[in-house]
């Protein structure tokens, strides 16, 4: 095993962490708070959400959009990255619409305060409870094939509602952007997700013959992508079909959201918030401008780029297996409150909590307690000598982690805690054992 000392890492991983991230007495912070403590207090796995670090993000999405975009704007939370009530509420403090794609999404944000036309519903294959909840509850439904919409006719055919959400057509471009893994791309020709311009217009003519109201359109290329540029042509293609569809003055327009994030060291500097802005603003107003279309209201939906950085997991160190070939760091959580290393080989970093700034002595692999070979969360990172019982903080783990956890081998879902200086907040508690058997039902003797 090659013990030469490797450069500390430190500095450059605490821009992964964040935006109150310090080192206070050899340890970590995030608001004031010691996650070392924090581990004490409320045991581990836990994950903590940096308020200020999600405020900073919306901020930088509206000041992009003051200055880039000259037509009305909105940001759209993507709940799928982490929704709970406390994040519906917090939404709500930005005036924020909250993007669902389910019956339980809605739930958790009415739950949270999110006013009907604050609710926006997306999903590929909704089922009669989800579509039924949309049209009762949601502001906004996007229609994702032809048949959804006409199962959607026949609903307000046998039960007619008022006022019914405004529907948008979601658009299949054929045009992916570049991601890390093909699990991440929505916009390619072969995606399952969208129609076709040609099913597009139909779906518009269906609209207009059954009297309901469309107000926009939507794509998606795919998520935690980094240039822009794949957005363009898409873009084009949705402003020549609602210059067929013929739409009011006051319409909708969404690309989408999926901007990414540096999730590794390797990966920085990312571009910015405001690159990713600017550049769809631009191929709208021109492209509106060469069609004589009115601007519309342009939506994005950020998700993993207003959260992900936001949130940081807390692990504590269980056993070291150091090998001729392999150090392995076995800590108390996995793939059970994070698969997407599993799912798509995604890449994190990490810092002790403690001694953070110490030399790194030797490359290691990080991974949980779980009956998986892919059970694993981090590769051949550069870390110090890291002991048993000592707790790793792992950076940008606040989006698609606990909203696709799981209990499996039986795992309970960690505690969540809401960060702010000198207030910490349990906003989800850990599961029980309790919780674990509540939905089991006895078997019965014959």
């Amino acid at each position: 095993m090659n013990n030469k000392l490797l450069p500390s890492p430190a500095a450059l991983r605490l821009l992964l962490f964040p935006d109150t991230v310090r080192i206070a007495d050899d340890r970590l912070t995030i608001a004031g708070h010691a996650l070392a403590s924090l581990a004490d207090s409320y045991g581990t796995p836990l994950y903590v959400y940096d308020r200020a670090t999600l405020d900073n993000a919306v901020e930088a999405y509206r000041s992009s959009l003051r200055v880039h975009y000259p037509g009305p704007s909105q940001i759209v939370y993507a709940g799928k990255a982490f929704l709970c009530q406390a994040m519906a509420r917090w939404t709500q403090q930005h005036d924020l619409w909250v993007d669902c794609s389910s019956e339980g999404e809605m739930a958790m944000a009415i739950g949270g305060g999110v006013p009907r036309e604050h609710i926006l519903v997306h999903g590929v294959n909704k089922s009669g409870a989800d579509l039924q909840a949309a049209l009762r509850r949601a502001g906004t439904l996007v229609v994702d094939h032809l048949a959804e919409l006409q199962h959607i006719a026949a609903l307000l055919e046998s039960t007619p509602l008022s006022p019914l959400p405004d529907l948008w057509l979601r658009l299949l471009p054929g045009v992916a952007v570049s991601t890390h893994h093909a699990h991440t791309q929505t916009g390619q020709q072969t995606s399952k997700f969208g129609m076709t311009p040609e099913e597009l217009l139909e779906a518009a003519r269906l609209c207009r013959e059954r009297r309901l109201p469309l107000r926009g359109i939507h794509f998606h290329q795919g998520s935690n992508f980094r240039d822009p540029a794949p957005l363009i042509p898409a873009i084009e293609l949705g402003l020549d079909a609602a210059r067929e569809i013929g739409f009011p003055e006051a319409w909708h327009f969404s690309p989408g959201g999926g901007w990414g994030v540096a999730y590794h060291e390797d990966e920085l500097p990312h571009p910015s918030i405001e690159h990713y802005v600017r550049e769809v603003a631009r191929a709208l107003v021109e492209g509106c401008r060469a069609r004589r279309l009115a601007l519309p209201c342009l939506h994005l939906e950020p998700g993993r780029s207003l959260v992900a950085r936001a949130g940081v997991a807390v692990y504590r160190v269980g056993a070291v297996k150091r090998r001729m070939s392999k150090t392995w760091l076995l800590i108390d959580g996995g793939m059970a409150d994070n698969p997407r290393y599993a799912l798509y080989g995604a890449r994190y970093s990490c810092l002790p909590a403690s001694a953070p700034q110490r030399e790194c002595r030797e490359h290691v692999s990080i991974a949980g307690p779980y009956c998986e070979s892919g059970d694993i969360l981090i590769e051949d990172l550069p870390m110090p000598k890291v002991a048993e019982g000592e707790c790793l903080a792992v950076s940008m783990s606040g989006a698609y982690q606990l909203s696709m956890s799981s209990n499996y081998n039986g795992a309970r879902r960690p505690a969540v805690l809401w960060l702010e200086e000198g207030r910490a907040q349990l906003i989800q508690r850990r599961e029980t054992l309790e919780d674990l058997l509540r939905r089991d039902l006895l078997a019965q003797e014959p």
